[in-house]
């Protein structure tokens, strides 16, 4: 499975989970140097799972907040924890 923005490959595993509708990777399958991580908003704030978001950035292109961790997951998310997901424009397949 692989996660493309752009053309370029962002992660590719044959591990992936998939959670309430979304696929996560691990995150040594991650190219995390494209990923920067992105202000929390006072609704990251909130959220139970302890979320970072992330923006993409490729040369002079950027996709903000199309990628996402959870840091501190309650039990129901816990399977995914620090792993990435992506949405947007990014395309998993």
């Amino acid at each position: 499975m692989q996660a493309r923005w752009q053309g370029e490959v962002i992660a590719e595993s044959d591990r992936i989970l998939e959670v309430g509708g979304y696929r996560y990777f691990p995150r040594d399958k991650v190219r995390m140097g494209l990923l920067h991580i992105s202000p929390k908003t006072a609704s990251d704030l909130e959220c139970p799972h302890g979320v970072q978001f992330f923006d993409i950035a490729i040369g002079g292109a950027r996709s903000e907040r199309a990628a996402w961790s959870y840091e501190a997951p309650k039990p129901a998310m816990a399977a995914v924890d620090h792993w990435i997901g992506f949405w947007r424009d990014v395309e998993v397949s």
